[in-house]
């Protein structure tokens, strides 16, 4: 991975990070990175992602899927135990379909079963404390979809799970293959593990290959940004959120990498949105929203950065001869050619308003590259929540929101739920 910072530059956008600006916030980008190492070899939560490329066992996933033969993955899950196996699915060419439940829209939900063969579908549940209320209702759903159809659902699932709880108990009850959780990983940092993995495994992706994609980038932290990628991108991001750009627009060129750009606005926000800082990520996807957000992303309020991704080498296809008037330039080019070429187009018009960018690139999008991507954006965000002083691997608004539906549901008695009865109403017939 590969990271190009010029255009966050004072001499490029307004306001801008100068160099002076850097090297100053260099020498807290080695405290933080100290501080980062002292978590990860202590294996403390949260800092234990960052050892995942060492600790997850490929063999023990492999023995997990082996008896699963499925045409279709269902991954049951919500946030970081969901968008990691999407990530990996829609990234990489696997051989099975892979769909999520990752809300409890009923008319979704049962759109969805309804559209699977569920004789030829596994389904991958994954919840830490086995009591995910979300989760374990899209389970139980589907679950008793299996039975009315006649297949034996207990064939068919994979648990991944914390040590204890209901979903320990059903896997032991019914021998069910189960993996465990990494400990002291939050889900939203949990793609590198068992999490996501199962996906690529089921579908014949190449585990190995991701997990070497991480390394890769792990290997490549240090205690400077100008020597490190994932730092050079956490720390730029931290000094343009405080120059007050306090959005994050990710954009990648390349279709596979859309739900990329989903699983980092998890991260993203529920790292660092706390005690009034951070940035807020919006997602887009290059080309399409050349005609449409970066309109915003130019020429609106100045509190957006973009961050664009795309890989070096991909597959290309020619653009056919024409001679329809006007577009003669395009015989004898090609989408891939295209695709460049918006991409620099995108870049140059937001330098071109004093918008700040940066650029990221990999070598081509695949099992490998996607680990790099994965890792360094999971390290860029623990930078940049050690430079905001802020605890990053906690989430007390989205706890709330939890205990405040719990309370609802009549799951025990939580003073979050009596705020429902105390919303402010003014209704407009």
């Amino acid at each position: 991975m590969e990271i190009d910072i010029g255009n966050a530059l004072d001499s490029v956008a307004t306001p801008g990070v100068s160099r002076a600006t850097l090297e100053r916030l260099d020498g807290r980008v080695a405290d933080a990175h100290a501080r980062i190492e002292a978590g990860l070899d202590g294996r403390d939560h949260g800092y234990a992602a960052l050892a995942l490329p060492e600790t997850a066992d490929p063999d023990a996933i492999q023995a997990a899927v082996d008896p699963i033969d499925c045409e279709t993955l269902l991954v049951v899950g919500i946030g970081g135990s969901a968008l990691g196996a999407a990530t990996v699915a829609d990234t990489l060419d696997l051989d099975i379909e892979v769909h999520t439940l990752d809300n409890v829209d009923p008319a979704h939900t049962r759109e969805l079963l309804d559209s699977l063969d569920l004789s030829r579908t596994a389904i991958h549940v994954v919840s830490r404390s086995g009591t995910t209320a979300e989760t374990l209702a899209n389970f139980l759903v589907a679950r008793e979809a299996m039975d009315a159809a006649g297949v034996d659902w207990t064939e068919r699932t994979l648990v991944t799970t914390g040590q204890a709880g209901n979903l320990r108990n059903l896997a032991e009850r019914h021998d069910l293959p189960a993996l465990d959780v990494p400990t002291g990983v939050p889900g939203r940092f949990s793609a590198l593990s068992t999490v996501a993995l199962p996906a690529a495994a089921l579908g014949g992706g190449d585990v190995e290959a991701l997990l070497a994609g991480a390394r890769s980038e792990a290997e490549s932290l240090s205690g400077s940004l100008f020597e490190t990628p994932a730092y050079a991108y956490g720390a730029t991001s931290y000094a343009l959120a405080q120059r007050g750009w306090r959005v994050n627009a990710m954009m990648p060129y390349a279709e596979s990498l859309e739900t990329f750009a989903e699983w980092f606005a998890q991260l993203w926000a529920e790292s660092l949105g706390k005690e009034g800082v951070g940035q807020l990520p919006a997602r887009a996807l290059g080309a399409t929203d050349q005609h449409s957000q970066l309109q915003l992303y130019r020429a609106g309020p100045r509190n957006a950065m973009v961050t664009l991704v795309r890989p070096r080498d991909r597959p290309d296809l020619p653009i056919p001869e024409t001679d329809l008037e006007g577009l003669s330039y395009l015989g004898g080019a090609s989408l891939g050619g295209l695709l460049d070429a918006e991409f620099e187009a995108t870049e140059a018009s937001l330098a071109a308003a004093g918008r700040p960018s940066i650029r990221v690139e990999l070598e081509r999008v695949d099992a490998h590259g996607l680990g790099e991507l994965l890792y360094g954006m999971e390290a860029a965000c623990i930078l940049a929540g050690e430079l905001f002083s802020i605890p990053t691997f906690e989430q007390p608004a989205v706890e709330w929101g939890k205990r405040a539906a719990r309370g609802l549901l009549g799951g025990g008695e939580f003073e979050e739920a009596r705020a429902v009865e105390e919303k402010t109403r003014l209704l407009i017939d």
